[in-house]
This record gives C-alpha cells, sequence and structure tokens, in this order.
C-alpha cells in the first residue's frame, strides 16, 4: 500500500502528516514569493525615485487585495469546497511575479503586487481549511505547521533577494516564479486529497467541536478582542517587516544586502515562533499563550529603538519570537469560538493580518515622510501592551478527544 493510500484512509481522528507538510511546504513557497516584494523594495525606491509614501502604497494595494477577498473566499468554501481553487491561486501569484520583474512604471507595480494579493488571497482560508481537516486532534499543530511554512518563506525571500535578485536587478524574480508552477502541481494532490476524504474528516470534526455556553456577545467581544491582539501584532510586524532594512541602512549605515540578512534573522525567528505556538496553545491553553505571546513582546519592543546594532539584532530576534507565536493560538481560538466557520474564521483573521499590516504600512511609511524612521520605531514600541486585553478572553472548554486505539 502506498504512502498516499495510507493517508486517504486513516480515521479521522488521527493527524495525516502527509497533507500538513505538503500544505506547509507550498505555503513556504508561496509566501517566499510573495517577500520577494518586500525585500526588492530598496531596489525600487532607487529605481522609480519612489519615497516611502509610494513603498506604503505598494504594501497597502497587496495587503488590501488579500485581506478584502480571504474573509469571502473562506465565507464560500464554508458552504461549497472549491479544493482546486489552490492551483489556480497560485498561478495568480506566478503571474503577479512576472509582472513585478518586467513592469516599466509605478502604476504597473501597484498593479502586480494586487495580483499576488489576489494568489494569496485564494491561497490562505483554503489550506487552512485543508489543515483544519487534515488535524485530527492536533489542531494547534496543524495551523502552526501550517503558518510556519510561510514564516520560513518569508524569511527566506530577502536572503534570497539578497544575493539573486538585487544583484541582477528585480528581474531576477522572474527566476522564482518557478516555484509558484512547483507549488501548483503540488496542491492540485492535495485539492484531489480535499475534496475525496476532507468533507468525510470535515464531518468527523463536526460532532467533537469544542462545547462553550457563551452568549452571542460574549462570543462578538471575545472576537473583537482576537482583532484588536491582531492590530498589534501585525502593525508592529509590518514595522519590522517593510522598514527594517531602512531603519539598518540609515541608522547604522549598512548597505542592502546586509540589512537584508538581518531581516533574514528576525524572520528566521518568526518562523521558530510560529511552529511554537500552535503545540504550546494545545499544551497549556490558547488564551494563555495568545497573552504571553502578545504581551510577551513589549520590553523587547520598547528597548530596540534605543539599543546599537548587536543588540538591536537580538532584540528584533526575542520580539519576533515570542510575538509570532500568538497567530496559531489566535486562529484556532477563533475556529472554536465560531465551530462550523473555519473557513470564514481563517479568511476574515488571514485578511485582517494583511490588512491590518498594509494599512500599518502605509501609514507608517507616511510618519517615516514626515517624523524619521526612528520615531517610527519608538511609537510602534509601545503596540504589544495591547495584549493586555487577552486577559479577558473568556477559557473554552477543550474538545472532546477520541482515544487511540
Amino acid at each position: 500500500m502506498t504512502d498516499t493510500t495510507t493517508t486517504e484512509t486513516r480515521p479521522a481522528h488521527e493527524t495525516v502528516f502527509l497533507i500538513l507538510f505538503a500544505i506547509g511546504f507550498c505555503h513556504a513557497l508561496n509566501d517566499m514569493m510573495q517577500s520577494l516584494l518586500q525585500a526588492i523594495y530598496p531596489n525600487l525606491k532607487a529605481t522609480f525615485e519612489l519615497d516611502f509614501s509610494h513603498i506604503g502604497y505598494i504594501t497597502l494595494v497587496y495587503q488590501i487585495t488579500a485581506s478584502l477577498l480571504q474573509p469571502l473566499v473562506g465565507a464560500y468554501t464554508d458552504r461549497r469546497a472549491v479544493p482546486y481553487a489552490l492551483p489556480v491561486g497560485m498561478l495568480f501569484t506566478f503571474a503577479g511575479l512576472l509582472l513585478l520583474a518586467e513592469a516599466p512604471s509605478y502604476p504597473l507595480l501597484l498593479l502586480g503586487a494586487g495580483i499576488v494579493g489576489i494568489g494569496s488571497a485564494t491561497f490562505h482560508p483554503e489550506s487552512s481549511r485543508v489543515a483544519h481537516a487534515a488535524a485530527g486532534t492536533r489542531r494547534g499543530l496543524a495551523q502552526s505547521m501550517f503558518q510556519v511554512g510561510g514564516s520560513i518563506g518569508g524569511a527566506l525571500g530577502p536572503l534570497l533577494a539578497a544575493f539573486v535578485v538585487t544583484r541582477s536587478q528585480r528581474a531576477g524574480m522572474a527566476w522564482f516564479s518557478g516555484a509558484a508552477l512547483l507549488a501548483a502541481a503540488i496542491l492540485w494532490y492535495v485539492g484531489t486529497w480535499f475534496r475525496s476524504h476532507g468533507a468525510i474528516r470535515a464531518a468527523h470534526h463536526a460532532t467533537h467541536r469544542v462545547h462553550h455556553h457563551l452568549s452571542p456577545v460574549q462570543v462578538k467581544i471575545a472576537l473583537a478582542i482576537l482583532i484588536a491582539l491582531i492590530f498589534s501584532k501585525f502593525v508592529y510586524l509590518a514595522s519590522l517587516t517593510s522598514y527594517y532594512t531602512f531603519y539598518l541602512i540609515h541608522h547604522f549605515g549598512l548597505s542592502v544586502p546586509q540589512a537584508q540578512v538581518h531581516l533574514f534573522l528576525f524572520l528566521g525567528s518568526v518562523a521558530i515562533g510560529t511552529i511554537s505556538g500552535g503545540p504550546l496553545g494545545d499544551r497549556f491553553g490558547r488564551k494563555y499563550l495568545i497573552w504571553f505571546s502578545i504581551l510577551g513582546a513589549l520590553p523587547f519592543a520598547l528597548m530596540l529603538p534605543y539599543a546599537n546594532l548587536f543588540w538591536t539584532t537580538i532584540l528584533s530576534v526575542c520580539a519576533g519570537l515570542i510575538l509570532s507565536s500568538a497567530f496559531p493560538a489566535i486562529v484556532v481560538y477563533g475556529q472554536e469560538l465560531l465551530p462550523g466557520r473555519v473557513g470564514m474564521i481563517s479568511g476574515l483573521f488571514f485578511g485582517l493580518s494583511f490588512g491590518m499590516g498594509g494599512l500599518g504600512a502605509a501609514a507608517l511609511g507616511v510618519l517615516a515622510d514626515h517624523q524619521g524612521i526612528e520615531f517610527v520605531y519608538r511609537v510602534c514600541a509601545f503596540l504589544p501592551a495591547i495584549g493586555l486585553l487577552a486577559g479577558f478572553l473568556p477559557n473554552l472548554a477543550e474538545p472532546e478527544r477520541r482515544p487511540v486505539s
């Protein structure tokens, strides 16, 4: 019996690691390609003579396109699964990368960023649904395995850009479009598995939901708190992913490749924190993990604007490691608040993470133009304090677990 057959016939309460590895790998490829956009910002700034506001608008178009579409995609697939939407979405990313590599004008750069955003909007909610279906009883672990792929890919993008895209100008991005075709092929297999077996496993999960006795008002308050925490996390992360290289270049006089290596170290810490967050939430409770991960980044964020280069690197890594552990737990907590709305919650939270990151990047770009990049980091240092709100999240009962025979 082949590994594929074994994967397809496992009981619904068991974790299907082959599928989780597949979507995690494709998430790595997807976010690696998307992170190239941010990695080539210094190149675009010089080539098109842009200011920080223009850089922020590129991020805004990309993030807003993804954020507006993701909840709609998730809500639709809750009612009617479209498993082959995954490879189709990857083809949008392929087309967007080619346009970004060859765009002769700023408006076409915005269009390319928007097309890449469409690919992201299609990929994330449907892949999160696949992770939920393949999770068995390990929902936090499954969400972390899915999300860490994105963190790893996001970390690799700047590092690869430092050695490939920067040297050959942005046309080097076209070489990475082949990764989109590889991901599309893998996602075709994943879509076939989900079409045949995902519905059966989803029906099993529906009978093993988290049972809570919260009123609709309490659920709405909890969702509002989660949204505030997402705002805190992703606006702070936007300050680093979009402007960290500029900060290092301006404040410490680093070259572009040197700054991109430091960005890689930060994004690598985000990957480690992401893979840790889900299992820790399964073990200690998602509410407490969320509380610790948002608020725990506060002291590092407060010290970062006043540190030398060595300690700036250390503090950014610590902040990324702690802060990134929150999102897998936030997604699963939201899914448990509204059982049966996995796609909608996944699309909403991923969409908000993109949208708030985009709005934050645009606003911070304007602020940097008027007050300086150092001022941006002094202001953003207080964002993790919003993590205090996590203390007001209600405790949810653990889901019933079927014993493994």
